[in-house]
């Protein structure tokens, strides 16, 4: 069998053979490989949070020892 030729289940009614050669146009390939690359996305865990940079290891010197 070459590659034009549809097969098909005797006793069966698959269509014509315009709809047959439809069909294997659109699903007659497997789709491109996707790229590893296109399937991480590298985002931070947590937001950003200006109030924990702010700390001052210092300040319980301040707080408890005055």
């Amino acid at each position: 069998m070459d590659k034009g030729t549809v097969r098909t289940h005797e006793g069966t009614d698959t269509g014509t053979d315009a709809a047959a050669t439809a069909r294997h146009a659109r699903f007659g390939r497997l789709p491109e490989p996707v790229r590893v690359e296109d399937m991480v996305e590298e985002r931070p865990a947590v937001a950003p949070d200006p109030a924990r940079d702010a700390y001052d290891p210092d300040e319980w010197l301040v707080r408890y020892c005055l």
